[in-house]
């Protein structure tokens, strides 16, 4: 049977049209409700369903979709923005992250990013900058607060609304107020400075298409440290009706370590590479961090399940 008369895809296909048919896609009960469906239809990743091997009308819409999702999640991300940055002075808005709805997947893609990154990287790192940060920096806060107390991250969105948004989430945080930097500028603008970074977070939708994902990665492998690691966001199966997939052969100037797809509820495939050319035994420059220090609870999430582990992990014989 054709992907495409799939049952699934057929839901999808009939989501899409009620999406497209949206006025906006500011969060409304409505908006909200489409797209949780949505997102519940794609999660199931016991299917072979392979996204690049459907009709070009489907490739189409899946297109489409994506950016429609990635309008929807940029709304939704500045209205809940909005409402943690317009609390009273006397408060903290990062103590009240967990209204906004997606929180804990944040938590726990923050957590699995960490392990993967410990499993690679021999020390800490002291610079980390994330492209498309957005009004809602989810993964800074949670691996600045949870993981990385000492790190400095770099947050890039070509966005100053956004940036504004989320330079006042954390400007009541003594620590996080130190340790998060915001830069306006586009990633493809960037030169100077790309190679003082251990780590760079390249977003999900950054690159909402192939050929401006690939620009992007490009872009970076020029001007990134030899060495640095590269982590990326892609999707696999259904959800690759959500976000954009990150490829192998994307990935030209750079060692690909690791590619990992959770089978729970976070949607994001985890993608690691290196930037050829470097030691891995030091930070950028040649200097060295601390070492990391993994404690049990640090094996991969994914690891969860032996069964599952041969399916969803593909280690790469390049790593060391």
């Amino acid at each position: 049977m054709a992907c495409e008369n799939n049952l699934v895809v057929k839901q999808i296909i009939d989501l899409y049209d009620q999406i497209s048919k949206l006025k906006c896609l500011k969060p409304s009960k409505n908006v909200d409700t489409l797209f949780g469906q949505l997102v519940s239809t794609c999660l199931p990743t016991d299917t072979n369903i392979d996204v690049t091997k459907m009709s070009d009308e489907v490739k189409d819409m899946r297109s489409n979709l994506i950016k429609l999702c990635g309008e929807a999640e940029g709304y939704l991300e500045q209205h809940f923005s909005t409402i943690l940055g317009s609390l009273p002075e006397n408060q903290n808005p990062l103590d009240h992250l967990n209204i906004f709805p997606y929180y804990n997947n944040y938590l726990k893609l923050g957590k699995l990013e960490f392990d993967l990154l410990s499993q690679h990287s021999s020390h800490v790192p002291n610079k980390i900058a994330f492209v498309g940060s957005g009004p809602m920096p989810l993964t800074s806060i949670v691996l600045a607060k949870f993981h990385l107390p000492n790190t400095t991250f770099h947050n890039f969105d070509i966005d100053a609304h956004a940036n504004t948004l989320a330079s006042s989430l954390v400007s009541r945080d003594p620590d996080l107020s130190k340790r998060m930097i915001f830069h306006t500028t586009d990633v493809l603008n960037a030169t100077e400075g790309l190679d003082q970074y251990d780590v760079v977070f390249l977003a999900a939708l950054v690159g909402m298409d192939k050929e401006a994902k690939v620009k992007a990665i490009e872009h970076l492998e020029k001007h990134m440290a030899p060495g640095a690691i590269l982590m990326l966001r892609s999707a696999h199966a259904l959800r690759a009706f959500l976000y954009p997939i990150v490829d192998s052969s994307d990935l030209k100037g750079f060692q690909l370590l690791t590619i990992y797809h959770p089978t729970d509820d976070v949607v994001n495939s985890v993608v690691i590479a290196r930037k050829l050319g470097g030691s891995t035994m030091t930070g950028v420059n040649g200097t060295r961090g601390c070492m990391f220090m993994p404690c049990n609870c640090s094996k991969v999430h994914a690891i969860m399940n032996n069964r599952c582990k041969k399916l969803m992990i593909e280690e790469f014989s390049a790593i060391e």
